[in-house]
């Protein structure tokens, strides 16, 4: 089975620190570009920021990177939300990973997410209404 795993750039850390444990279960994990790029130079404990107004391509950047991995959620089994706490907010799932999750839920793939709903969130309504399959930190529960 692959997995895209979807989370905000902040998590990068976490996420690539969690993929062995996928791979060890025989998925084939997909990473956004910029976090699979960390992993492969041997960077996994840099910070995955990129201020985008002040970026040589500027939002296009961000743009070409959106796309990139809407491409990879379209070749995927399914996607696997990492999600923890960012901002006081535990489980957080934000506006990008959101856009990820709504592709997939057009593209009728199962929608994973790693860790409990957000506790407080303005998207609530919107996640819930993708219906996705809350792990509760248990990957066990990966159908595949």
């Amino acid at each position: 089975m692959i997995l895209a795993l979807c989370a905000s750039a902040s998590f990068y850390n976490e996420v690539i620190a969690f993929c062995p444990k996928l791979e060890a279960m025989g998925f084939t994990v997909v990473l956004p570009k910029t976090a699979a790029t960390m992993r492969a130079e041997g960077r996994e404990n840099d910070e995955a920021t990129t201020d985008w107004q002040a970026s040589p391509q500027g939002y296009h950047g961000k743009a070409v990177l959106i796309r990139e991995h809407f491409e990879e959620i379209a070749k995927s089994d399914a996607i696997l939300v990492m999600n923890y706490e960012k901002h006081g907010s535990s489980n957080y799932i934000g506006p990008n990973v959101l856009m990820e999750m709504s592709v997939a839920f057009f593209l009728h793939k199962p929608i994973y997410i790693l860790n409990g709903i957000p506790d407080e969130s303005p998207l609530l309504d919107e996640i819930l209404g993708l219906e996705p399959i809350v792990l509760n930190g248990d990957i066990h529960k990966i159908d595949g």
